[in-house]
């Protein structure tokens, strides 16, 4: 199938899912899908006006040097190559949140303020220029081809499509093991409570041994978006939004030190050390809870 095509069928499944569920809640964001969809198209146009990757050089510098060959020609080489790229998947899309030049593309994904089929296309339309493809060179490097890594990548991919649902509720046994809307709708909450967890692609049970899995509670509602909502449904604000608040800081940076932390660190980092990273939200957080606690507990001896 070709990309105008899949594009075709994928905007189809999206405008029935909208058709359903506005006739269902009355409160579907049509505006919001359809920036999604314009988004995708503007990606599409991008990767044939500029069809280059930095992850190229660097998965030919894998190729040649090699550690082995392995041939994709029974169902053990199969799994050993599923769950190796579901290794580094993980550690990419962690990387995608957890450093800004990544984020920075990787934020327009989570720039919707609704879960929907629609969102799964909303993407940064420079992924090929930052690198991150390069997180799975290792599998090359270990003797794996790259065209079965590449095909791996694209299958994540499509699965990926289907867990931004909103309407799937959980999997029982499902959820232990793989990556499922229920997962997926806690990945892309910007509560505290949930921000910065279930990074994995097909698979959970990475998120699982690194301690990044969060499960989705009922006593909390998820808010999607951004910490800093994006309220604007202009396709191209969505594109450089992040961008442009990354370069004011580094326009503004006065040190090696801070170019380089507003760069590698993650988002919310600052050089004055006021940060505004998801640990740092946290620990005022619980700073303010424990205050809370302890005023209340004093007002309660002294009405005692």
């Amino acid at each position: 199938m070709g990309k105008g095509l899949f594009l075709i069928v994928v905007f189809a499944i999206v405008i029935i899912e909208g058709l359903v569920l506005h006739a269902k809640y009355r409160n579907y964001d049509w505006k919001a899908s359809a920036a999604s969809m314009v988004n995708s198209l503007i990606r599409f146009g991008v990767q044939v006006a500029l069809p280059i990757s930095l992850a190229v050089p660097i998965f030919a510098l894998a190729s040649e040097y090699r550690i082995a060959t392995i041939a994709i020609n029974g169902a053990v080489a199969f799994v050993l190559l599923f769950i190796a790229h579901e290794f580094f998947h993980y550690w990419a899309h962690r990387a995608s949140h957890r450093i800004r030049w990544f984020w920075a593309n990787h934020a327009v994904h989570h720039s919707s303020n609704q879960m929907s089929l629609a969102a799964a296309m909303r993407l940064g339309s420079f992924g090929r220029l930052m690198g991150i493809a390069a997180f799975h060179a290792p599998l090359v490097w270990l003797g794996f081809p790259k065209e079965a890594v590449l095909a791996t990548l694209s299958v994540t991919l499509m699965y990926e499509f289907w867990i931004h649902a909103p309407w799937i509720p959980k999997l029982g046994w499902f959820e232990y093991v793989f990556n499922s809307p229920s997962s997926h709708r806690v990945h892309h909450a910007s509560n505290l409570e949930y921000l910065d967890a279930n990074y994995g692609g097909m698979l959970i049970i990475f998120d699982r041994l690194f301690g990044t899995y969060v499960a989705e509670r009922d006593d909390v509602k998820i808010r999607y978006g951004l910490v800093e909502p994006e309220l604007s449904n202009n396709p191209i604000k969505i594109e450089f939004v992040e961008w442009r608040k990354l370069f004011k800081d580094l326009l503004a940076a006065r040190s090696l030190r801070a170019v380089l932390g507003h760069i590698f660190m993650p988002p919310g980092w600052r050089p004055d050390g006021q940060h505004q990273t998801t640990e740092a939200l946290r620990l005022r957080a619980r700073m303010a809870a424990v205050h809370s606690s302890q005023h209340l507990a004093t007002e309660k001896s002294g009405f005692a």
